[in-house]
């Protein structure tokens, strides 16, 4: 994916294209379960946004989830039994989809530990 200067070199280079050949030529695709190709558009204007110098605010800080809410730290066990640790807390430990884990179940506890690290920390 082609970010800064790069992304905006190619952009003007491509003038007149649609906005899914803009995309895709900026390396802004992923490849979906059936084998398919996604567009990813929202990074691709994040990228493109930033290249320009625009900053819609700081991303990442600690305690700030999606819209500037305040991040509880409390989790609920939903109807279905789940655990849902949400995008933001994920976003905080720039974990990926595909990141695995070892649940370590304690006494009214579940630990979280990255597969291949100790729970040292």
């Amino acid at each position: 994916m082609l970010t800064g200067n790069d992304l905006l070199t190619k952009v003007k280079e491509l003038g007149d294209v649609g906005k899914s050949e803009v995309v895709k030529a900026c390396g802004y695709v992923s490849t979906k379960k059936d084998g398919g190709d996604r567009l990813n558009f929202t990074a691709f204007y994040e990228a493109l946004l930033e290249a320009k110098g625009v900053n819609l605010g700081e991303t990442g800080v600690a305690g700030i989830g999606k819209g500037g809410r305040k991040l509880s730290y409390v989790a609920t066990v939903q109807g279905n039994g789940n655990l849902l640790v949400g995008k933001a807390y994920t976003a905080l430990l720039d974990l990926k989809a595909g990141d695995e884990f070892e649940i370590k179940l304690g006494r009214k506890q579940i630990k979280l530990i990255p597969v291949g690290d100790n729970d040292d920390d």
